[in-house]
């Protein structure tokens, strides 16, 4: 009688899983953009009330994916003497590229 409730039980938490993560959204509204001098960041970040994406900044480029659309406050992590660097109002709309431009690193 356990044995089978728990085939049951794993079975339904499996077909659980896999509706609620293989229908969720995918977004096709990456962020990009560049930073100069190209070596003085680490790492970009977007951030709105709800959402927290990053990705790394290499060779001075940075591309965010999978934005969902809204309004955002992009970071840029500075590599030591740099600075942190804040944009804010990026706007993401769905389906669309949002360029961020170029950041000027401060030290």
């Amino acid at each position: 009688m356990h044995k089978n409730f728990f085939r049951i039980f794993l079975i339904i938490a499996f077909a659980s899983t896999v509706m609620c993560y293989g229908f969720r959204p995918f977004w096709t509204s990456p962020v990009k953009g560049s930073i100069t001098p190209a070596n003085a960041g680490i790492r970009a970040w977007v951030f709105s009330r709800t959402d927290t994406l990053s990705a790394p900044v290499l060779q001075g480029n940075f591309m965010i994916e999978n934005v969902k659309p809204g309004n955002y406050t992009l970071m840029i992590e500075g590599k030591p003497p740099y600075r942190n660097t804040v944009k804010q109002g990026i706007i993401v709309v769905d389906g669309q590229l949002t360029d961020a431009g170029v950041i000027q690193m401060i030290q």
